[in-house]
């Protein structure tokens, strides 16, 4: 998992270390330079140090503590410890940035993860033996940060209420009819299920749901093809509180983003049969597209948590790390495989280990 994105940060971040140490060591030499100029005049400096003791002998003794380190214990703590220019920095950053791009890392994350090392390797004085440490501390501090969304115990909320009504929405080709077939699998171990087969505009899509529930063993509802999607909604919701059912799990037609007569009908959908839970799903190998669909469809529907499909080859992870912190909204699930089995809770931590931060 993010193989590509792990390989190449590894690489830069290495890379990056090194040159910051590089450019640390310019420092140090300038200051040696001072040190050997005043070895000329160490019985002046000494004569100094003594006369300054006379007259702090009377202050605070923390006073006396810091005066102590004269010259030369300054010049040590500048040997160890020192920092990095705002500019020199921005120079350094480029290749970190470059990477980050390339693997799908959007630009808002990669502004937060710019700003947080530039925190700490410019503002502070840092030990030139650890440069590589706190860069990679800071990097996986930013990156925990960013994933850090409130998490939502799916199971906890469908015991809130009956019947619980889940809506999936998402693009064409996102795994979004498969992802249900999961998702409704892992529910099914302890409520009752019916399913609405809401893409309407597709016939093969409710041929396709209908599979899914058969090997299930999970009621579908359904309508003709071309039908009105909110209908078949409404009636599920309807079947499911006659039946006493404890869960509904809408279908949805996978609605381009950009298309806002699909949105338009998307919209009614959700107006009408008022989701407790609507979950975008995903493709995590489209990258920066699969966060811009995330973006509108929040801005447009709202959406309420996230599933990524196709995070098992997924080589890039720009998505996987980006699309929280853009909606605003936590990921439930991680899909991982073509089983049913294969659907599996978020952690973030799986995350930051696959980036070997």
């Amino acid at each position: 998992m993010f193989k590509s994105l792990r390989e190449k940060l590894g690489n830069v971040l290495g890379k990056f270390s090194k040159e910051v140490e590089e450019e640390t060591e310019e420092v140090v030499e300038e200051v040696n330079e001072d040190k050997v100029l005043n070895e000329k005049s160490k019985k002046e400096e000494k004569a100094v140090e003594v006369e300054k003791k006379e007259e702090i002998a009377d202050e605070p003794k923390e006073v006396e503590v810091k005066e102590k380190k004269g010259f030369f214990g300054r010049v040590k703590e500048k040997i160890t410890t020192t920092s990095l220019s705002e500019d020199k920095f921005e120079e350094l950053f480029w290749d970190v940035e470059l990477v980050l791009m390339e693997n799908n890392v959007a630009s808002e994350v990669i502004e937060k993860i710019k700003l947080d090392l530039k925190e700490n390797l410019t503002s502070t004085r840092i030990n030139r033996g650890g440069i590589e440490g706190i860069i990679k501390e800071t990097l996986k501090e930013s990156i925990e940060e960013i994933l850090d969304q409130e998490k939502i115990d799916l199971e906890k909320e469908i015991e809130k209420k009956k019947p619980y009504i889940i809506s999936m929405i998402g693009v064409n080709g996102s795994g979004k009819t498969t992802t249900l077939a999961k998702l409704a699998y892992k529910l099914k171990k302890k409520y009752s299920i019916v399913i609405a087969a809401s893409d309407t505009f597709r016939a093969a899509a409710i041929d396709q749901l209908q599979e899914h529930a058969d090997k299930l063993g999970i009621k579908l509802i359904k309508h003709d093809y071309k039908s009105d999607p909110t209908a078949v909604a409404f009636d599920a919701i309807k079947h499911a509180e006659k039946q006493n059912i404890d869960v509904v799990i809408i279908d949805t037609a996978g609605r381009l983003h950009s298309n806002d007569n699909l949105m338009m009908e998307l919209k009614k959908l959700e107006r009408v049969c008022k989701p407790d839970m609507k979950i975008f799903v995903g493709e995590s190998i489209t990258g920066n597209d699969c966060v811009e669909q995330a973006r509108t469809y929040n801005e447009m529907v709202g959406i309420d948590g996230i599933i990524l499909s196709k995070v098992d080859v997924d080589d890039k992870g720009g998505a996987a790390i980006s699309v929280s912190k853009i909606t605003g909204k936590p990921i439930l699930y991680f899909g991982n495989g073509q089983r049913y089995e294969d659907l599996e809770e978020f952690d973030k931590q799986k995350i930051i280990d696959s980036l070997e931060l």
